[in-house]
Order: structure tokens, then C-alpha cells, then sequence
């Protein structure tokens, strides 16, 4: 059995120069190590020196040089519509993913923030849509990973 072609190099953005994709959800862009299968059936593994929370658009560069895109699957999503600064504000105080369009927010889906925005006044819709929310105000990455300066706090 031959080995799999590793890909231990992301391109931030790199997509462009890309033959071949992978197409992940927002959990399984978040990642160090792991089997992949491209969209044209190429099998490779991701091998990162750390968890890293990958992007629509990013490209790892395979053992042999050629770049796979990182393309953002389709998934269940909240659609939300109202006074965004206050919903947006409650949605960040659950320490919740959230995608900032112009007119709306996104979200997964969940029925128990569903319902708390719904309580306070929101329109909430259900889509099927690549799912890229903002990145953490502590770095690139996810909101649930960062460091506020001190050992330990509630929410």
C-alpha cells in the first residue's frame, strides 16, 4: 500500500492556485490531523503542527507542491433579521459562531438560541448555506480559543 501525500502547509487565501478542493463544514474546517478526500476522489492527510481553524478560500500545499482549496460546505443555518447590533451582541455573549452580512447574521442552527432571538424580536429563518463566521477578536480562528490575560472566568 503506497502512502498518502501529506499536507502539512497552509496558504491563507491560496485557494486561486488550486486544482482539486476539499468541501468541509464549519467543524471540519477545524483541524491538525486527518484523512481528506478531494472532490476529484484524491485521498491525502492533513498533518498540522497545531489545530488550526481553516477558511473558505485557504489551500494546503500537498507533499508534492500542488495546492488543494478549502472550499466551506453547505449546512443547516439560522438566518437572522432584526436590530442586528443588540442580536448580534446577545448571539457574542453566548459565545456563539457568527457570520456578519450586511443585512443579517448567521448562525447555526439551534433551538435554544433560536429561541432566545425569536424572544427578542428577531426574524429567524432556516437556510442551507456555507456557514463562515467571524474569526476571534484574539487572532485568527475560532471564538471558543482565546485567552482573556488571566487564568480562569465565568459566563
Amino acid at each position: 500500500m503506497s502512502e498518502l501525500p501529506l499536507a502539512q502547509t497552509v496558504h491563507r487565501g491560496g485557494a486561486s492556485e488550486s486544482l482539486d478542493a476539499v468541501v468541509l463544514d464549519y467543524e471540519g474546517r477545524f483541524l491538525r490531523r486527518k484523512r481528506l478526500v478531494t472532490t476529484g476522489g484524491a485521498a491525502f492527510v492533513v498533518d498540522l503542527e497545531h489545530t488550526t481553524s481553516l477558511d473558505d478560500g485557504d489551500a494546503l500545499e500537498l507533499s508534492d507542491g500542488t495546492r488543494v482549496a478549502v472550499q466551506a460546505a453547505a449546512e443547516d443555518v439560522l438566518e437572522v433579521r432584526g436590530p442586528l447590533a443588540r442580536l448580534a451582541w446577545h448571539i457574542g455573549n453566548r459565545h456563539t459562531p457568527c457570520q456578519v452580512c450586511a443585512d443579517h447574521l448567521v448562525i447555526q442552527r439551534d433551538p435554544v438560541i433560536r429561541h432566545m432571538l425569536e424572544h427578542l424580536g428577531a426574524e429567524v429563518t432556516e437556510a442551507v448555506r456555507p456557514f463562515t463566521p467571524e474569526g476571534g477578536a484574539y487572532g485568527h480562528g475560532r471564538t471558543h480559543s482565546h485567552e482573556h490575560g488571566h487564568t480562569a472566568h465565568a459566563h
